[in-house]
């Protein structure tokens, strides 16, 4: 059965791939019924052509072929909202979300037959749903599998009814082919998608990337991650520790290198999973033999210059056995196990002006254009800060209402830390400044002191107050006071790779003791996967707090042999000597 099924399967997808003038080629899978199960389908072995497989871009224009007009002469009145909930379709659709919150592929399989039975009519939406449960299904064997089972048929049936297929369609097929191991048709999938210029999202690539990588197959692996890159698909951790884990086990350390530094790039503080495999690299027997031995010092220390600080790039130093340990840094970023510094890298005031444009611009197509521009031109009237405070994550923070006296200590704390004794700006919303404790007199009045001081603005009703401090932080290039971890939809729509590294080097966050606030101050180094440039690697475990105490790092440095101390020994000692000057 399970061979039938993946022959059928192949063939099927190549005749759906093939340039014929058949509408989508739906009708080349006959099928039968099971002989272990009547209400299950089983396809008929097909020959397999595999100089036919794989033409998406026609299979899709075909499979939108116009479908004839209706007539519309006698237009039934349109139905109501409550008539279209309880219209077939709609109730369809209920239960196979139940059925998709549940996993359940049982009972999504028997409504879809229930529907055809009656003659309900499935729209892509229905249709999607079920693929996407038949290729979730856990069942490691297609004889046991339901979903693998009626997958393909259910895609065969929504070819008939010419519905059209899309990006979510097509990543569950490539699901299915990858639970039949079938990593290459898979792959395919994903190829074709992008030649028929369907949006690709980072799901698509997942069963193709982690079937090559779970199989240990690393060539195929890398031309899955290139095509991913060429069409400007972003991975994340599970996939660069994916491809790390791969190119661990196949002893590759060029390739170990390039995704160390994607994960530099990208991810920046690696979980606890990827640093078990960063640490198994470095205590491998190839990470032992990879390096260079009398390696350009000038190239290194150039490479170090050109990328900002922090890394090179020019490849692995050295050759021996690492000494891989956990430890922690100190205030002053100096590593508790080899006693190094970690590099503060530094921000491009160019990036920090267009990150402060493009995030004004998202401002104004999120908030009410004119209430944002009034703010800009108020900041340029009132401004520069050298502190910004998110006034009511300040005000609200371990109490249970706001507190007005504790976003007082806050302000006053900032005031006496300032270099010129300025006041920070102070963002909150109308609801803050004008109702409940703000009545009290004595809020009243230190409200008051702060309007006249020019340091206080406040947010209209149905505005975003991130948006406001954040942008103030920016544009000042200043101080955030807030303990928002600033990591929920509306920081991620800001999707770049700057943002971690300005928060990084500007956000105060806060701890309140009886003496007063406590301020954790940005520290004094950048918490990044850094390489030195005597060869030694540094990576930070994330936390899930962005408070640097008691964050553990990865140090990993070569136990020299007699043979290269000497050049490392001078290496260190032109470093040194340039430090004393």
């Amino acid at each position: 059965m399970r061979i039938q099924c993946y022959l059928s399967f192949s063939s099927f997808i190549s005749s759906l791939f093939s340039k014929t003038p058949s509408p989508f080629l739906y009708h080349s899978l006959s099928l039968t019924t099971s002989s272990s199960s009547s209400s299950f389908l089983s396809f008929k072995t097909l020959p397999i052509n595999k100089t036919a497989i794989f033409h998406l871009s026609s299979a899709i224009q075909s499979s939108t072929a116009p479908i004839p007009s209706e007539d519309k002469t006698h237009l039934s009145k349109p139905k109501t909202k409550k008539e279209r909930q309880a219209s077939p379709e709609s109730q369809l659709r209920f239960k196979l979300d139940a059925c998709s919150k549940k996993c359940d592929v049982k009972g999504a399989l028997r409504l879809y037959d229930d529907a055809r039975s009656r003659g309900i009519p499935l729209s892509q939406y229905h249709y999607n749903v079920l693929l996407y449960l038949c290729s979730a299904s856990k069942e490691a064997e297609l004889d046991a599998n339901p979903g693998a089972n009626r997958g393909f048929e259910i895609f065969r049936q929504m070819g008939v009814e010419k519905i059209r297929p899309n990006e979510a369609t097509f990543t569950s097929l490539a699901r299915l082919a990858a639970s039949m191991d079938d990593l290459e048709l898979a792959f395919e999938m994903v190829k074709n998608m992008a030649s028929s210029r369907l949006k690709l999202k980072l799901r698509s690539y997942g069963p193709a990337l982690f079937g090559f990588c779970r199989k240990g197959e690393a060539q195929k692996a890398y031309e899955v991650f290139e095509h991913m890159e060429a069409s400007g698909v972003a991975p994340e951790e599970p996939e660069l520790a994916a491809l790390l884990r791969v190119s661990v086990d196949s002893g590759k350390g060029d390739k170990v290198y390039q995704i160390l530094h994607r994960l530099r790039a990208k991810v920046r503080q690696v979980e606890e999973s990827t640093a078990g495999i960063v640490e198994g690299w470095f205590g491998s027997v190839a990470a032992a033999e990879v390096g260079e031995v009398g390696w350009d010092v000038e190239k290194v220390k150039e490479g170090v210059v050109k990328g900002g600080g922090g890394w090179h790039g020019q490849g692995w130093l050295g050759k021996g056995n690492w000494r891989v340990v956990r430890t922690h840094m100190d205030e002053h970023g100096v590593c508790g196990s080899c006693g190094e510094k970690l590099a503060c890298i530094d921000i491009d005031p160019m990036e920090t002006k267009n990150f402060a444009s493009s995030l004004s611009s998202l401002a104004c197509r999120k908030e009410v254009k004119a209430n944002f521009t009034a703010f800009k031109e108020w900041l340029v009237h009132h401004g520069p800060f050298e502190a910004a405070i998110d006034g009511a994550n300040m005000g609200i923070y371990n109490k249970k209402d706001f507190s007005f006296s504790q976003l007082n200590s806050v302000v006053k704390k900032i005031q006496q830390m300032s270099p010129t004794k300025k006041l920070p700006l102070i963002v909150l919303h109308d609801g803050r400044a004008w109702a409940g404790p703000a009545w009290d007199p004595n809020n009243r009045q230190l409200l008051q002191s702060w309007r006249r001081s020019g340091v206080l603005y406040t947010v209209p009703a149905g505005s975003n107050d991130d948006w406001y401090w954040l942008y103030a932080a920016v544009s000042c290039n200043c101080l955030l006071v807030t303990n928002d971890e600033m990591r929920d939809h509306l920081f991620a729509l800001l999707g770049t790779s700057f943002f971690p590294r300005w928060k990084e080097k500007h956000q105060v966050r806060l701890s309140f003791s009886k003496q007063g606030p406590i301020f954790h101050m940005p520290p004094p180094y950048s918490v990044v996967i850094q390489e030195s440039e005597s060869g030694r690697w540094h990576v930070p475990i994330a936390t899930g707090v962005d408070i640097e105490t008691n964050r553990q790092w990865i140090s990993a440095e070569i136990i020299l042999k007699k043979r290269h101390a000497a050049h490392v020994h001078w290496i260190r000692a032109i470093c040194f000597r340039e430090i004393l000057t």
